[in-house]
């Protein structure tokens, strides 16, 4: 599989265009044969022999029918059984011949064609992995199966099967007609006056046939999409009786689907009944023609018909060159949709000279970074600027949308930044090669990527090929050995994304093992205990503090729970750092992380949003405890009109309130550890802080 990666995108494409836009592009089939021609090299031998094969078969088939005419000739018309064994021997030898080369030259087509959709397959499979996370937030999954399957068999009709489809017809064709000119030139040309009428018709079709299919094309995705969906979320189907909605879901896409192929089939049938009538009008001509050859003794029933059986064969391959121009046109609409994803580029690439480093320290370094994602109208990150130090835990937190998952998307180069820049033990990212750099920056990310495979494939994944042993103790350092070894198969029972023999707990504990398998200098955790209940994420912690022993690691969370662990926290707020410090120094700051942890110690459930309790209070009270901000004139009161947007009131700051227990209070139902009061009444904080 040398040539998997053939170049096929197209080098007048503009690379400068907006990644978000996805635009079905329209192009004739010509050009789209071109687009995907390069993949077959390697093939291309192989297709010639194919070819060779076609004509040897036509040819073999011409000879079948000529010998046909002489034994009507020599035998039958004139009665003799001693004419009759020479030109049947030669008959069957024919046959014989055409049948072997005949075989010979479909078993090589099949190999051919199967190896042309194995090699586009994985192209364009390994392109999809390179594209941008946002790449998959604008297609659907159910679309993109769809185009790895059913489109790209259609561009193999439209590049090998086309190829040899109209090699076999062309040649069939050719000796036919050459065979029928041989006896009667005249009447052949005659014949052939109406051949232009089968390319008429065609022309006429094509266009609304490729019109019907690239509408099925899409409606077959789109139904795969929805079952995909729906499947995919099947608890949340069922509890919220959604049953009927998803029928109706799926009966609005299907209903698409049936429309598009109802249309296409009777554009097909009705281009097929034109044919026949053309035919008949064609055959009807020969015999009338060749009735009054015969009867004025310039014909003989023989050559009539051997005429008319080469006029038989010869309509097929004619009807069916004309058949094949409708179904590469139709085929054209698969190649739009699949050019449509190998035009995007993906959003980073390898440099040209990569940094020839070993293995980094893990020392970060984010300088005057600003981003925004395609398609965005505001920036993820604006002057984002911090540092870390090998070995070091820096927990970064703020409110949802600040920008915490765009720094890990960025150290993981999935994006580059668009002005400033991140560095790993000085070395910009761009100068990494992407494969090494991700091999030393390991993510943990909100959900546990799971293979429909073993257990120890699913922890091996981290580093392949690594030994039993190796998983072993990976496993037990994460505290995963002793609930695996209780499954009914140990380590090689099969589990799969949708698995219920894992909770949510024991399949982060396989994430961990993961992650000390691969053994990265760097890490990165992106909520490692969302999802998890208080006593789960507990047992988590313990092989967490393994995990990031020795390692640089960047925590993001809203869980500051193991804030008082971290070497220095980062807040970030609207793409930016606001305050930064140990646990205990931003507590007596009363700042904006002072004010994150106090709300989420008094949440009484994690809504995603900043809740707080409202109780009797003064003034003095009020101003204790709404305060956000650092410094006199700096802070704001998040009640008042405008909340998070009205900045520099002139009040000096409040004195800090007395910190509660973090573990009083303690509720094994609740997400966190913190104290939970009695809460009365709630009123909502705007987002910000």
């Amino acid at each position: 599989m040398a040539d998997k990666n053939a170049e096929i995108d197209d080098p007048d494409s503009d690379s400068d265009s907006d990644e978000y836009e996805y635009d079905t592009p329209t192009i004739p089939p010509r050009a789209a044969f071109r687009r995907f021609w390069p993949l077959t090299r390697g093939l291309r031998k192989w297709l010639l022999l194919v070819w060779v094969c076609t004509i040897l078969a036509a040819l073999a088939e011409t000879e079948a029918i000529l010998l046909f005419g002489e034994l009507t000739d020599h035998a039958l018309n004139q009665g003799s059984l001693s004419a009759f064994w020479t030109p049947a021997a030669k008959w069957l030898g024919v046959a014989v011949v055409g049948a072997v080369v005949a075989y010979a030259g479909n078993s090589l087509a099949a190999w051919a064609t199967e190896r042309f959709v194995m090699r586009l397959r994985e192209h364009v499979f390994d392109h999809v992995q390179q594209l941008p996370p946002h790449f998959f937030q604008v297609h659907r999954q159910g679309d993109l199966l769809s185009r790895l399957t059913s489109d790209v068999e259609a561009i193999e009709t439209l590049v090998v099967s086309g190829l040899v489809g109209a090699a076999s017809a062309g040649f069939s064709a050719l000796f036919y007609a050459a065979a029928a000119f041989w006896l009667r030139w005249d009447l052949a040309a005659a014949t052939f006056v109406l051949a232009p009428l089968f390319w008429l018709a065609a022309r006429r079709f094509s266009g609304s046939i490729k019109d019907v299919s690239r509408a099925g094309r899409v409606a077959d995705g789109a139904i795969t999409s929805v079952v995909e969906e729906s499947l995919g979320n099947i608890v949340l189907t069922q509890a919220y009786g959604r049953r009927d909605a998803e029928r109706r879901r799926l009966h609005e896409e299907a209903t698409a689907w049936f429309r598009a192929s109802v249309r296409a089939t009777r554009l097909n049938e009705a281009y097929e009944q034109l044919v026949q009538v053309i035919e008949t009008v064609c055959v009807l001509a020969v015999i009338g023609v060749g009735a009054w050859e015969i009867s004025t003794g310039r014909m003989t029933l023989g050559q009539l018909l051997a005429f008319a059986a080469f006029l038989g064969y010869l309509y097929p391959p004619v009807r069916g060159l004309a058949q094949l121009g409708l179904t590469i046109t139709a085929a054209t609409a698969g190649a739009e949709r699949l050019i449509e994803i190998l035009d995007v580029r993906p959003s980073v690439t390898d440099p040209r000279h990569a940094a020839d480093t070993g293995r980094p320290d893990g020392a970060i370094t984010v300088r005057d970074v600003a981003f925004r994602y395609p398609g965005a109208d505001r920036d993820a990150l604006r002057g984002l600027s911090f540092g870390v130090s090998p070995g070091e835990l820096v927990i970064v937190t703020g409110p949802s949308g600040a920008g915490k998952s765009t720094v890990s998307k960025l150290l993981l180069r999935f994006y580059d930044p668009d002005t400033g820049e991140v560095r790993l033990d000085g070395i910009p990212l761009r100068d990494f090669q992407l494969t090494r750099l991700r091999e030393y920056v390991t993510l943990l990310p909100q959900e546990t990527l799971v293979l429909h495979d073993t257990v120890r494939a699913n922890i091996a994944c981290g580093r392949p090929g690594a030994s039993d042993e190796a998983i072993e103790a990976a496993a037990r350092a994460a505290d995963a050995h002793d609930f695996v070894v209780r499954l009914p198969d140990g380590y090689d029972t099969r589990i799969d994304p949708g698995t219920a023999r894992l909770s949510g707990g024991q399949l982060q504990r396989l994430a961990i093992a993961r992650a000390i398998l691969r053994d990265s200098p760097v890490l990165v955790l992106d909520e490692p205990t969302t999802g998890l209940d208080a006593m789960s994420a507990r047992r988590v912690l313990r092989p967490l503090r393994r995990l990031m022993a020795g390692r640089t690691t960047l925590m993001i969370t809203h869980d500051l729970n193991l804030a008082p662990d971290a070497d220095r926290i980062l807040v970030v707020d609207r793409g930016r750092v606001v305050e930064t410090g140990r646990h205990e120094e931003l507590l007596a700051r009363g700042g904006a992380y002072s004010r994150l942890h106090r709300s989420q110690n008094n949440a009484v459930m994690d809504t995603g949003e900043l809740r707080m309790p409202v109780f009797p209070e003064t003034g003095a009270e009020r101003a204790a405890e709404a305060w956000v901000g650092g410094g006199a004139g700096q802070g704001y009161y998040p009640g008042d009109a405008g909340g998070a947007e009205y900045y520099g009131y002139d009040v000096p700051a409040p004195a800090p309130a007395p910190e509660p227990n973090p573990y009083a209070g303690y509720d094994p139902y609740h997400p966190y550890y913190g104290h939970v009061p009695p809460v009365p009444q709630t009123y909502d904080i705007p987002q910000g802080y």
